[in-house]
């Protein structure tokens, strides 16, 4: 848990401003906010003050007068399923901003699968995309979230890597895959790694084997 967000930390009452599930199973909600933030940054959010809050990655720019989250239903999960049934007007309960998962101007990767998308999502809606390269990994064509945007910006620095199916101009593999496949990974650049625990674990491991 980032040093910033207590266990204990009070929690703050807003109203959902509304919600839209982008796939199967894969939502996306915001609600009004009255505060700032940093592109990268997390909010502890519950549906109910007596249920211990979770941590979710805030996905949209720190200019926006809303704060976008993007959330899977995780199978056996208690607060996700609940979420995804909340409608427009109803009550959420939030801590403020933490995290230090934070990125500046200048070259960098960022690496992300599934859902791990939310931190460069609020990255690149805050202008920070100037000589990024995205490589983001899906199971499936309809999992890349926000591509609609990232496209005409990152051009071919947007890598859609695809396990699952096959689509014009996307990588048919795993993105671990698409890294081993690189000739060449500048070890001067920074490299931010979000996703499931394995998929960081294993691109980590390969980029420390390459020098990183």
């Amino acid at each position: 848990m980032p040093r910033s967000i207590r266990a204990k930390q009070p929690l703050k009452k807003v109203r959902l401003g509304g919600i839209r599930e982008i796939t199967a199973g894969v939502f996306f909600i915001w609600f009004n906010r009255d505060f700032s933030f940093n592109a990268g940054q997390v909010l502890g959010i519950t549906d109910d003050p007596a249920v211990p809050f979770r941590l979710y990655s805030i996905a949209s720019g720190e200019n926006e007068t809303s704060v976008g989250i993007l959330f899977d239903i995780k199978e056996g999960g208690y607060l996700t399923p609940r979420l995804s049934k909340l409608s427009a007007g109803d009550a959420l309960f939030i801590t403020g901003p933490g995290g230090e998962f934070t990125c500046e101007q200048g070259p960098a990767y960022w690496i992300a699968a599934g859902t791990g998308i939310a931190p460069f999502a609020s990255m690149f809606y805050t202008g920070l995309w100037k000589d990024k390269i995205l490589i983001h990994g899906g199971r499936s064509l309809d999992r890349f979230y926000f591509e609609e945007d990232l496209v005409p910006v990152l051009n071919e620095n947007y890598i859609r890597c695809c396990s699952a199916e096959r689509g014009n101009g996307v990588f048919e593999g795993r993105l671990t895959t698409y890294l081993q496949l690189q000739p060449f990974l500048p070890p001067d650049r920074k490299y931010y790694l979000c996703g499931s625990a394995e998929m960081v674990v294993q691109t980590r491991d390969l980029l420390l084997s390459r020098g990183i």
